[in-house]
């Protein structure tokens, strides 16, 4: 489950008048599986979301996770384990991890107030940092400094950075669409397929993807694109794809690919070049698109497509 499926399950639960509790990684040694801010989010002693590591870690964090439902207290629980050990705890290499396990909306945990402010703040894609003070367990929410990139301890304090979910953009809803799609929210981004055809844009065929029919330019206009997103066009129609590509380039989308040859990609690049884009705007552009890992069938083609994506994100590269 992404972050935000975890929190509207545990805000459901609490409407429903069910107590819940939450674990997060507040800090990490070495091999650690999941880093700080990772969550899992617990019910009962068998139903649970999440994780915050990666074997039987989870079963004493799911205990303490209904000891502080049943007290109203918050704990901080240290694991740590050698190498012969590791693999059984699910913390590859002898890595180590700190985990911060509250209740909510009872007690000294976490207010449900708190919690439906982290979602709206994520629905809206306006960043947020949840502060708690390990000694005290009292909160604050602030806007996240510019400093801030990613979850972590600062003194007594963790600091959970809340940041808007990757999205990502298909143009096209053709074959290579449907196992891309689905890797990309397995990876936990959101998903919107645009395409003005009907019958290729079908609940049928993307049964679990937001899809639009639309022309793909001025509903991509009308979506919104920041710097946490992501472009890819597949349609090989360069009446539906330029018209993207180019309303891409106007934001601060990260990453903007484009399916087809580098035959096909130096057409579509002077194509561009007749509309007035400059070299520097046509360098953004990840075409052919992918990492080159030979692939072939759809499934190949959208992992080499995940895979661009994600060094582009991480390491703000992705080219070969």
């Amino acid at each position: 489950m992404t972050p935000i499926e975890i929190l509207k399950r545990g805000a459901d639960c609490l409407a429903h008048g069910h107590p819940i509790a939450l674990a997060t990684v507040i800090k990490t040694w070495g091999s650690a599986p999941q880093p700080a801010g990772a969550q899992m989010l617990i019910i009962s002693e068998d139903d649970f979301a999440g994780s915050v590591s990666g074997g039987c870690v989870e079963s004493e964090v799911i205990l303490a996770g209904l000891a502080a439902i049943e007290d109203g207290q918050c704990r901080v629980l240290n694991f740590g384990v050698d190498d012969e050990t590791a693999f059984a705890a699910g913390l590859a290499c002898g890595g180590e991890i700190g985990v911060l396990v509250e209740p909510v909306g009872c007690g000294a945990g976490l207010t449900e107030d708190e919690l439906n402010a982290q979602i709206a703040a994520m629905e809206t894609r306006q960043p947020l940092v949840l502060i708690t003070d390990l000694t005290t367990c009292e909160r604050r929410i602030e806007r996240p400094d510019e400093a801030l990139a990613q979850s972590g301890m600062h003194g007594d304090e963790f600091h959970l950075l809340r940041q808007p979910a990757l999205r990502l953009v298909i143009i096209g809803a053709v074959h290579i669409a449907q196992p891309l799609s689905r890797m990309a929210r397995d990876l936990g981004m959101e998903v919107k397929l645009i395409d003005p055809r009907p019958a290729f844009a079908s609940r049928a065929r993307f049964p679990d993807i937001d899809c639009e029919v639309g022309w793909p330019g001025d509903t991509l206009a009308a979506y919104g694109l920041d710097r946490l997103s992501a472009v890819v066009t597949l349609t090989h129609n360069a009446d539906f794809d330029d018209e993207a590509i180019i309303e891409a380039l106007k934001s601060e989308a990260f990453y903007i690919g484009c399916l087809g040859s580098k035959r096909t990609a130096a057409k579509r690049n002077a194509r561009l070049r007749e509309r007035g884009i400059g070299d520097a705007q046509i360098e953004r552009l990840h075409g052919p698109v992918g990492l080159d890992i030979g692939a072939a069938s759809p499934a190949e083609i959208a992992v080499s497509i995940c895979a661009q994506l994600i060094a582009t994100h991480r390491l703000g590269g992705g080219r070969q």
